[in-house]
């Protein structure tokens, strides 16, 4: 063996072995090369304005969920369209645990009254947990409204045709499938004016301009108690508990008269299992907790806390009632 060779031989031992742990890193599977998750903010996207209880439910989630992931969670709002415009901007985005769509009932109506929709809720998106149920409530003008019973408005409404109207979230929403329903069991005839989120349709409906609206209760529970609103019934089956002495729909003799709103968290599809998990599981904590649920009974939400498979279960169920509902109801949007 030559001299030369021979000095080279430390030389090319240290190189093979400064060669090996690429060798062995080419043979592990991607995620063992990934960076651990979350690395960086995730972005919650709201798909109504700020100030209604989407926005509420998640930035009260949104800041419990921070401190347990190390990492901010921002909430986003992107709203219109009867928040169909948010949610396609989460199907559409990069399915890695970082944006995450903040959904309610609203998308289980949607594929009913939208005859285009750019997504599809149960293909595009995988459920993370149910956070919250929270019960619509039919409330008036106090000042501008003597109306003290779902009967009485009934009457003034019948008076006033075609004057009298209610605000929704927007078009396809269930505030705007309530009134239908609405309509329907009294016979009388409402004007719909739709509003992009609670914040503006409750300040049409403080300042008049607008007589009722059949929100939920988190965005007008604080003017009820004022005086400044005047609740006449609940749109679920069972009164609520931060309105007890309010009657139901049926109790107001509406029968079968039972819609609520839930609120939850879902991810675009392809996210990984991992981080979908993980997510689920952190949700279900915070839902969980005394501190949230505290938060809950203050804006008169129930906290829910579910898996990602009862809230599939849940998604599907009510996507096959709203559309027969809608189907009912005769509510088409183009």
């Amino acid at each position: 063996m030559s001299k030369t060779f021979q000095n080279r031989r430390p030389l090319l031992r240290a190189l093979s072995l400064l060669a090996l742990p690429a060798a062995v890193l080419a043979t592990l599977p991607a995620p063992a090369l990934a960076q651990a998750w979350p690395s960086k903010p995730v972005t919650l996207i709201v798909p109504f304005p700020a100030g209604g209880t989407t926005d509420v439910l998640a930035r009260a989630l949104g800041e419990r969920l921070s401190q347990s992931l190390g990492q901010a969670v921002i909430v986003e709002n992107k709203p219109g369209a009867g928040a169909t415009l948010g949610a396609d901007l989460v199907a559409k985005s990069k399915a890695d645990g970082y944006t995450l769509l903040m959904g309610a009932v609203h998308h289980t109506i949607a594929p009913a009254v939208y005859p285009r929709l750019p997504y599809d809720l149960q293909k595009d998106f995988t459920p993370l947990s149910t956070v919250a149920m929270v019960p619509n409530v039919l409330v008036v003008n106090a000042a501008a409204t003597p109306a003290r019973t779902v009967a009485e408005l009934v009457a003034l409404a019948k008076k006033a045709q075609p004057g009298f109207a209610y605000g929704s979230n927007g078009n396809g929403t269930a505030q705007h499938l309530i009134g239908t329903q609405f309509e329907n069991l009294t016979g009388v005839e409402l004007t719909h004016v739709p509003y992009k989120g609670s914040g503006p349709l409750t300040t049409d409906l403080l300042g008049g301009q607008i007589q009722m609206s059949f929100d939920t209760i988190t965005p007008v529970l604080q003017h009820i108690r004022s005086g400044k609103l005047r609740a006449l019934a609940v749109t679920t089956a069972q009164r609520s508990s931060a309105l007890p002495d309010v009657p139901t729909m049926e109790e107001a003799g509406l029968k079968g008269f039972a819609i609520g709103t839930w609120f939850g968290v879902l991810a675009p599809a392809a996210t990984p299992k991992d981080i979908t998990t993980r997510l689920s599981s952190e949700i279900v904590k915070v839902i969980q907790s005394a501190d949230f649920r505290r938060r809950m009974a203050e804006i008169g939400a129930e906290p829910v806390g579910n898996s990602p498979e009862q809230m599939a279960a849940q998604i599907r169920a009510e996507t096959d009632k709203f559309a027969g509902l809608v189907k009912a109801a005769k509510v088409t949007i183009e």
